[in-house]
């Protein structure tokens, strides 16, 4: 049984290699170019690009389950459904899915509109798939960091309706989990969406308190409103992606990103450990850059 993972060199793939290594799946890991990334002992290395068809159709060979996240790109939603679609023509129909926090809510979002159709598209295509719904990325803060520490601002419009930070650790290894059990399962299973949050829902004033008290000083918080946000995110990637970004952003200050109700308690329970807070990672953070300085 070999595992395909799409998006292996990313913040949360890369942490799904490690996770299935130790379990002692057999990975197999898609790559542009190989001679960028090292992986584990025993990973193979396919090179290829979701556009290309033959590389594509060739990393799928002898595959019996996919890991599938898709980057944030103008053509992701052609790349998801393309995948999908060799997937299914290599008979691959175990899937683990990286979608978003209310993907079938937030249809103004460019990302979050893409990620639910590859769900309809895993759904309707009879495909056995977890469908992973991660909230705002507790570490996204490693881009912002400079910002808290010199500036004592927390800039991130993240509202005051609470958002459920989720650290990528508990994202891959809950998609490990995942991998494993339906690439072990002796038939199909069912297709089963799963919430992934963090265990404390925090607002903007919320998370500037953290901040104040790690920091021994006090840290604002920036405010709602997105425009500034934008500006600053257009200085280093692309102008669509940074009025996507304020998007996302504005949903935040609209309607947050609250758990559901037994959430929290569900992955406790499938990881078997507590799941990683907001603080424990900025503790972390500026324990590693107190100790650089």
């Amino acid at each position: 049984m070999t595992i395909l993972v799409i998006g292996a060199t990313g913040r949360v793939g890369h942490h799904v290699v490690d996770q299935l290594v130790n379990r002692g799946a057999h990975v197999r890991v898609l790559t542009r170019d190989p001679s960028k990334t090292t992986f584990p002992d025993g990973v193979e290395v396919a090179k290829g690009d979701l556009l290309d068809i033959d590389s594509l159709r060739n990393a799928f060979s002898g595959i019996t389950s996919l890991f599938l996240l898709n980057a944030v790109t103008g053509d992701e939603f052609t790349q998801a459904l393309i995948t999908l679609n060799i997937a299914r023509e290599a008979g691959v129909e175990r899937v683990v899915y990286l979608s978003v926090f209310d993907a079938d809510q937030a249809v103004n979002v460019p990302h979050f509109a893409v990620k639910y159709g590859a769900e309809r598209m895993l759904e309707q295509m009879g495909f056995s798939a977890t469908i992973l719904r991660p909230a705002y990325f507790i570490d996204n803060e490693q881009m912002i960091k400079d910002v808290i520490f010199n500036y004592s601002v927390y800039p991130m419009p993240i509202g005051g309706k609470g958002v459920a930070m989720v650290d990528v650790r508990d994202i891959a290894e809950v998609a490990a989990i995942e991998l494993i059990r339906r690439d072990q399962a002796p038939n199909k299973l069912p297709t089963d969406t799963i919430n992934m949050v963090g265990p404390d829902t925090l607002t903007g004033s919320d998370v500037a308190a953290i901040w104040s008290e790690i920091l021994g000083r006090p840290v604002s918080y920036g405010g709602d409103d997105p425009s500034e946000f934008e500006q600053n995110m257009a200085a280093f990637m692309p102008k669509w992606t940074a009025y996507e970004m304020r998007l996302m952003a504005e949903r935040y200050v609209s309607d947050g990103m609250i758990p559901q109700s037994g959430d929290v308690e569900r992955l406790t329970r499938i990881l078997g450990r507590p799941l990683h807070s907001y603080r424990r990672f900025a503790e972390t953070l500026f324990s590693e850059t107190t100790a650089k300085a």
